[in-house]
Formats: structure tokens, sequence, C-alpha cells
């Protein structure tokens, strides 16, 4: 089998030496070069034909986003960002994902050469999974790039009244999710079901992440909070580093925010979100398998089916990695297999015809 070619930019020669080191240890990749910024690593691309590039945010001479952006229109190929654990560097990073990063790793601001060792796993397997992964085509964006109020769609997405106070949507995703949640969001008119979503994504991402979605959405998008109400209208992302769920309280569904331990070996988990919907929601449940790596919430929305809710799972042909819709699919969890642009009309679709019944009766 011949390696994974990996070229590293990055403008610290610890960052690159360290990098270097833990992929050069894989037996499957092989570090072929290590580019100091971005004119640098143009020149390797070309001369080494590397299959993925593992790339820093912050470079002297250009920065990781115009490279980034250069790249992809000019000559697209997998990138695993390797971003800091900053406010900034979380925005910077989401813009990347927009751009058609395939993912990222976040590496710590201080102790930076051990903070490394220790995602020496998380680094590879990213690697792993972005050399196989399907490049996004770049689109035109259809909100304003700067993320501002005005950005919300302009096209008027009709409302659902009072079909969807009964109603949760249930979103699970992993590699390539980021837009992949964003372009279902973008899509739900302003009184939709309450939408709840686990995103792979490590702490101090998932608050970005929520204010970028909710200047673009018509809804209103913010991690969620332990026992807050789950309300139409609204969408909450399972903070980073903890399991999201959902109870019953009365007449309400509401939202529990807790650590533990990992399960799928993530956290949060989707695995830990679905088998709460199957359990407490039911029928008034409809769950969306997205783009990912491995199998994590699979078995649980089999449950949620079995439960009475109706499920929509990511085609192949529109993920980035198509390995948690596949293993939904294959455990007999899905109703529909759709394209993502088609997902959010479909699910608009579904909430009309099916206003006053529990989803599973028609």
């Amino acid at each position: 089998m011949p390696k994974t070619k990996v070229v590293v930019v990055d403008d610290s020669a610890l960052v690159r030496s360290l990098l270097t080191e833990i992929i050069n240890r894989q037996p499957d990749m092989e570090c072929v070069g290590a580019a100091s910024d971005p004119f640098v690593a143009r020149e390797m691309i070309r001369a080494l034909n590397p299959d993925v590039i593992t790339l820093d945010v912050e470079m002297p001479r250009m920065d990781g986003l115009d490279f980034l952006s250069k790249l992809m229109r000019l000559r697209p190929m997998p990138v695993v960002m390797v971003s800091t654990l900053t406010e900034r560097g979380a925005e910077v990073t989401l813009r990347a994902l927009e751009l058609g990063a395939i993912d990222f790793v976040a590496k710590p601001k201080i102790g930076v050469a051990d903070g490394l060792k220790l995602l020496a796993q998380d680094i590879t397997d990213k690697v792993r999974i972005a050399s196989k992964a399907q490049l996004r085509r770049l689109v035109a964006p259809s909100v304003a790039a700067d993320g501002g109020a005005d950005a919300r769609p302009a096209a008027p997405i009709a409302s659902l009244g009072r079909l969807s106070t009964e109603k949760i949507i249930f979103i699970g995703a992993s590699t390539g999710g980021t837009e992949a949640t964003k372009e279902v969001l973008i899509n739900l008119p302003a009184d939709s079901p309450g939408v709840v979503i686990t995103q792979h994504m490590p702490p101090g991402f998932t608050k970005s992440y929520a204010a970028r979605l909710d200047s673009l959405c018509k809804i209103r998008v913010a991690e969620a909070r332990d026992a807050e109400r789950i309300l139409p209208g609204h969408a909450y992302i399972a903070p980073g580093g903890f399991h999201l769920s959902v109870e019953r309280s009365g007449a309400n569904y509401i939202a529990r925010v807790q650590d533990g331990e990992p399960v799928n070996r993530h956290k949060p988990s989707v695995e830990v979100l679905f088998k709460s919907a199957a359990r407490v929601v039911g029928p008034n449940a409809l769950a969306l398998m997205l783009t990912g790596m491995g199998a994590d919430g699979a078995r649980a929305m089999k449950e949620m089916r079995d439960a009475g809710s109706y499920n929509y799972a990511q085609d192949e042909a529109s993920c980035v990695v198509f390995g948690m819709p596949r293993e939904a699919i294959a455990a007999g969890a899905a109703h529909e297999v759709l394209p993502l642009t088609q997902i959010a009309p479909k699910l608009i679709e579904r909430l009309r015809s099916t206003a006053g019944m529990s989803l599973n009766r028609v």
C-alpha cells in the first residue's frame, strides 16, 4: 500500500518538527515536506504532489485562510487545519471549514510540544480521514460573508405556523458536519420545530460555531444550557466536551447538558442524544444523520425509528465522509436517503403533511 504523503505548513519550527515526527511514526503515512510559509508550501505542493496538507491558521507573509482560499480554487486538495484554542482561532477555523478544509486540530496556546504529543492520535486520525474524504466543491455563498445580522437569508421561507410546537428535530454530524448542518439550518423557517444538535467538536469551538450560525439563520442558534426549555424557532448545539440529551418536564422538553465518559470515543456523542430522543420524544421526533466518520449514533437512530420517529440520512455523493450515514442506513435507521440540499425542503414538506399527527402514522 502506498503511504499517504503529507506536507506540513506551519511558521513554528518546533511545530513543524513535532508534526513531521508524529506523521512519520505512522506505518501508512509519510511527511514528504515541511514549509514555513505558504509561498514555500506552494512550491512544495507543486514538486511533491502530497495527498494531504496540514495548515497553520496564522502565518507570516500570507495567512492560512488566504492560502487555503487560493488552494481550493486552483488546486483543491484535502486540508487539515492546525488552529489555536482561542476565540479568534475558533472563528478563523470555522471560516476555513467554510472554504473547504476537511477538519481541524486545536493546539494548546501553552505547552505546545506536550500538547501536540497528546494530540498525536487525533492528528493522524484526521489526516487519514482527510486522505479519503470527498472534497466539497465551493459555491458562491448564499449569505453575506461578514456573517452580520443582514446575512440572514433574504428569500422568504414559508412559515409552518403551529405545526412545529410538538415536534423536535435531532441532528447528528461529525467530519464535514459544520457546513452540512449550516445548510439545513439556514433553510428552516423562523417558526421551525426546536432543533437539537450534536456535532463532534472540541471545547472552545462550539460557542463560536453557534454564534456564526445564529448570524446566518432565521432561527436562533446557541450552545445548549442545562435544564433550558426546547422551543420552536431555536436550535441548541451540544457544547464541546459535554453530552447533550433531552428530557420531558411536564408538558415541555428540556435540554440536559452533562459531563460523563466519552461514548463511541466522543463527547458529545450522537448516541447519547438520539437514545434520549427515542426514549422521550418517540413519534414526535425527526432525525437527521449528516456527514461524519465512524458509527456514532447509528444504533440509537434505529431505536428512534423503532420508537416512531421519522429519519433522514445524507447521501454518499454529498457527504465529505459517508461513515455515520452509511452505518445508520445499514442499521435500518433511515426512512429516506437524500442529497444535503434536499433535506431541509423534505423536512418542511413532511411537517406540513403530518400536521396534528404522530409522524410515524402516515
